[in-house]
C-alpha cells in the first residue's frame, strides 16, 4: 500500500503542469494519467475532464476501446481483506492488479520451495487467491448484468471488466489461471436480458382479456429500448472483438424464446395463440422491434428473426388448431341453438333469397371459416393449411348434429307446410355451404371430400324425408281410385291434386340442384300409383261402364299431366301411358289387341299380369278374347325386341295383382274347345 501511495504521489507531482492545460492532452492519455492516480477519484477525474473536452468541441469517445495497457504489477500485494474490499468498492482495476501481484508472489514462493511439500500457509494463500478471483468474477458479472439497467453508473466499470477479461484470457494457461471469463461475461449479459424481460408488466387473464397482446407489445418496446441502450451507452466500453451488440441480440433471442415458452403454459384462448404466432413470425423481426431503424446499422438482417425450435413453433400451431376446432364446435352448436330460438320455436317462415327458401346457416358458417383462414394466411401458408384442415374436420361432424336437433325439435311441425319449407331451406343452405367449401378442394382434398359426402347425405335425407312425407300424405287418396266409389266421388282425386299443387308451389323455392330430380320423382310416384290402381282387381266395368271409366280416367290423367308439366317435370315419356290405357279401357273387346302396339313400344316392360289386370278392369275377365289379347302381347314383345326403350322402366315398378283367372295356365288350344267366342 505504501508503494502504491508513493507512486500515486509521484504521478500527481509529475502531471501537475499538464493537467492544468487539458487542451494539450489526448483523451486516452488524459484518462490514463487520471486512472493511475488510483481509486474512484481517479476515475471521476477522468470522466470530468473527458466531459470538458467534449464541451470544447472534441468528438465523442470512439465506438470501441481497442487498446489497453496493464498498470505495473506491484511487488507487494495488499492483504486478502484489502483486496476483497477493493472488489466490494468496485475498484476493479486496482483489485485485479493486486490479484496478479498475489499470483506472482505465490509463484515465487512455490519456486523457492523447489520439490518440498506445499506448506499449509501456501495452501491457504492459494485458496484465498481462488476465492478472490471468484469474488471478482461475481462482482464483474453483477456489473454486466445490471449494465443496461444502470448504463451511466456502470459504463466506465465495463471498461475494466473488458480489460480484466482480456488480460485473464492471456494468462489462463499460467498457474492459477481461471478459464471461462468470456463465458461468464456472456452469461451475465443473458441474465441481465432476462431481468429486463421479467420486469415487463403482465396482467392476469382475469383482469384483462387482452393480457397477452398488451404484454407482447410492452415486451417488444422493452427489447428495443434495451438494445438502444446497448448501442448508445455500452458499445464504447468494450473492444470490438467482444461483439457486444451481436451478443446482446443473441441473448435477447434466447431469453425471449424462454419467456414465450413460459407464456405458452398459460395460453388457452384462440386469440392469444394467434397473438403469440403473430408476434413470433411477423412482429418480432419487423421494423417494430428487431428491424427498428434505431438499431441500424448494427442489427444485421439475418439476426432479426427469432430462432425458435421448429418443434416449439409447431406446438403453438397445433394448440392453435386444436383450440380452433373447439371454438368452431361451440360456434356450430350455437348456430343450431339460434335456429331453434329464431325459427323453430316461433314457427317463422324461411326467408326467400333470389327466389329460394334459405337460412343464414351457410353464410354464418362460411363467414366464420373464411375469417379464420384469412387470419391464418397472414401468419404463414403452413398455418393456413392446418386451419383449413381443422375447420373441415370439425365441419364434417356438423350435418348429423344439425339433423338430429332439427328432427327432434321440428316434429311438432310435421303436419304443417312450414315443416316442408324448412326442409327445402336447409337443402338449399347446405348445398350452398358445399359450394363455398369448394375453394378448399385442392388444398385439403381428403377433408373436403368428407365434408362433401356428409352434406350430400344430409341433403339427400332431407329430400327423401320430404318426398316420403308427400307420398304418405297422398297415398290414401290414390288407393281410392279405380273403385266403385271412384265413378261418382271426386273428393279423393281433388285432395290428391290439391296436395300435389302444394308440393308444386313449395318446389318452386327449391334449388335447381334438387328441384328437377325431386319433381321427377313426385311425377313418377303419382303416375305409377295412379296406374297401379288398375292392377288391384278392385273393380270390373260391366254394362258398358268401361266408356264412362275411360272418360273419367282420361280427364283425370290430363289434369295430372298438366300439373306435372307446370312443375317442369322432364318425364314426358310417362304421358302416353294414360291415353293408351284409356283407349284399351274404352274400345270394344275385339279392338283391344289392335291398341296394344303403341303401349308395348313405349313400355316394353309390361307383362301379361299387368295387361290381365287392365283387362279385368275393362271387364274382360276370362275367355277366348282375353287369351287372344295376351297372345298378341307376347307376339308384340317378341317382334319389338330391343326396339322398345327398356331404359324407361314403368310397369316393372308396379306390383302385380294376384291372378284371379283360375284357367290362366290352360293352353289356348284346349281352352277353345270348352269356351265359346265372346
Amino acid at each position: 500500500m505504501h508503494c502504491k501511495m508513493a507512486e500515486s504521489g509521484k504521478a500527481e507531482k509529475d502531471g501537475d503542469n499538464e493537467v492544468n492545460d487539458p487542451s494539450a492532452w489526448g483523451k486516452d492519455e488524459l484518462q490514463t494519467v487520471c486512472l493511475k492516480n488510483g481509486g474512484s477519484q481517479g476515475r471521476d477525474s477522468a470522466v470530468a475532464i473527458t466531459g470538458m473536452l467534449a464541451k470544447s468541441g472534441e468528438p465523442e469517445v470512439v465506438k470501441h476501446r481497442e487498446t489497453y495497457t496493464l498498470p505495473e504489477i506491484l511487488p507487494m500485494p495488499l492483504s486478502v481483506m484489502e483486496i476483497n474490499k477493493l472488489i466490494e468498492m468496485e475498484m476493479l482495476e486496482e483489485a485485479h492488479v493486486h490479484l496478479l501481484s498475489l499470483r506472482v508472489e505465490l509463484q515465487q514462493e512455490h519456486q523457492a520451495l523447489e520439490k518440498e511439500d506445499c506448506p499449509a500457509e501456501l495452501f491457504h494463500k492459494e485458496k484465498d487467491l481462488s476465492l478472490l478471483y471468484w469474488t471478482l468474477r461475481n462482482k464483474m458479472s453483477n456489473i454486466v448484468r445490471n449494465s443496461s439497467a444502470l448504463p451511466s453508473h456502470n459504463k466506465e466499470l465495463l471498461v475494466y471488466v473488458a480489460q480484466i477479461i482480456l488480460e485473464e484470457e492471456k494468462r489462463q494457461e499460467e498457474p492459477w489461471g481461471m478459464p471461462g471469463w468470456r463465458e461468464a461475461w456472456r452469461n451475465a449479459v443473458r441474465e441481465g436480458v432476462r431481468d429486463t424481460l421479467k420486469k415487463v408488466h403482465l396482467d392476469s387473464q382475469e383482469k384483462n382479456t387482452s393480457w397477452l397482446a398488451v404484454h407482447l407489445a410492452l415486451l417488444g418496446k422493452a427489447i428495443v429500448e434495451d438494445l438502444e441502450t446497448v448501442k448508445a451507452e455500452l458499445l464504447s466500453s468494450y473492444p470490438a472483438d467482444f461483439n457486444v451488440f451481436e451478443t446482446y441480440v443473441s441473448c435477447h433471442h434466447e431469453a425471449v424464446g424462454e419467456h414465450l415458452k413460459r407464456l405458452l403454459e398459460h395460453v388457452t384462448e384462440l386469440k392469444d395463440y394467434y397473438a403469440l404466432l403473430k408476434f413470433i413470425i411477423h412482429r418480432y423481426p419487423s421494423d417494430k422491434i428487431m428491424g427498428s431503424c434505431s438499431l441500424q446499422p448494427e442489427m444485421k438482417e439475418d439476426q432479426r428473426v427469432l430462432p425458435l425450435d421448429k418443434d416449439f413453433l409447431n406446438q403453438i400451431k397445433s394448440k392453435y388448431c386444436s383450440r380452433l376446432q373447439t371454438d368452431m364446435r361451440q360456434t356450430l352448436d350455437r348456430i343450431i341453438e339460434l335456429e331453434n330460438e329464431d325459427m323453430w320455436k316461433d314457427r317463422r317462415k324461411p326467408e326467400i333469397n333470389e327466389g329460394l327458401y334459405s337460412s343464414n346457416i351457410d353464410m354464418d358458417i362460411w363467414t366464420n371459416i373464411k375469417g379464420h383462414v384469412q387470419g391464418s394466411r397472414q401468419i404463414d401458408v403452413n398455418l393456413e393449411q392446418k386451419v383449413v384442415r381443422s375447420c373441415l374436420e370439425e365441419l364434417k361432424l356438423f350435418p348429423k348434429r344439425f339433423e338430429s336437433a332439427f328432427v327432434e325439435l321440428s316434429n311438432v311441425l310435421s303436419t304443417s307446410t312450414l315443416w316442408a319449407e324448412y326442409h327445402i331451406s336447409y337443402m338449399n343452405s347446405f348445398s350452398a355451404l358445399k359450394e363455398h367449401m369448394e375453394c378448399y378442394k385442392d388444398s385439403c382434398p381428403i377433408q373436403f371430400e368428407q365434408v362433401r359426402r356428409e352434406i350430400d347425405e344430409l341433403t339427400t335425407r332431407l329430400s327423401q324425408t320430404l318426398m316420403e312425407h308427400f307420398k304418405t300424405d297422398v297415398k290414401p287418396f290414390l288407393l281410392k281410385q279405380m273403385t266403385r266409389k271412384w265413378f261418382s266421388f271426386d273428393e279423393d282425386f281433388t285432395q290428391l291434386v290439391s296436395r300435389t299443387k302444394t308440393l308444386s308451389e313449395q318446389s318452386k323455392y327449391m334449388s335447381p340442384i334438387f328441384k328437377q330430380t325431386f319433381v321427377n320423382e313426385a311425377h313418377f310416384f303419382v303416375v305409377k300409383e295412379y296406374v297401379s290402381q288398375l292392377m288391384k282387381n278392385n273393380y270390373s266395368c260391366k254394362n258398358r261402364k268401361n266408356e264412362t271409366a275411360a272418360s273419367k280416367f282420361t280427364m283425370q290423367w290430363e289434369e295430372l299431366k298438366e300439373l306435372f308439366q307446370d312443375m317442369k317435370s322432364t318425364l314426358d315419356w310417362l304421358h302416353p301411358v294414360g291415353s293408351q290405357l284409356s283407349k284399351i279401357i274404352e274400345c270394344r273387346k275385339s279392338e283391344v289387341k289392335m291398341n296394344l302396339q303403341p303401349l308395348v313400344e313405349n313400355y316394353p316392360d309390361i307383362r301379361k299380369s299387368h295387361l290381365s289386370a287392365v283387362l279385368y278392369f275393362r271387364g274382360i275377365i276370362r275367355g277366348r278374347e282375353k287369351h287372344i289379347i295376351l297372345q298378341r302381347l307376347t307376339e308384340l314383345k317378341k317382334s319389338i325386341g330391343y326396339a322398345g326403350n327398356k331404359e324407361r322402366a314403368f310397369f316393372s315398378e308396379i306390383q302385380e295383382a294376384d291372378n284371379t283367372d283360375c284357367l290362366a295356365g290352360i293352353p289356348f288350344s284346349c281352352l277353345s274347345v270348352i269356351v265359346p267366342d265372346i
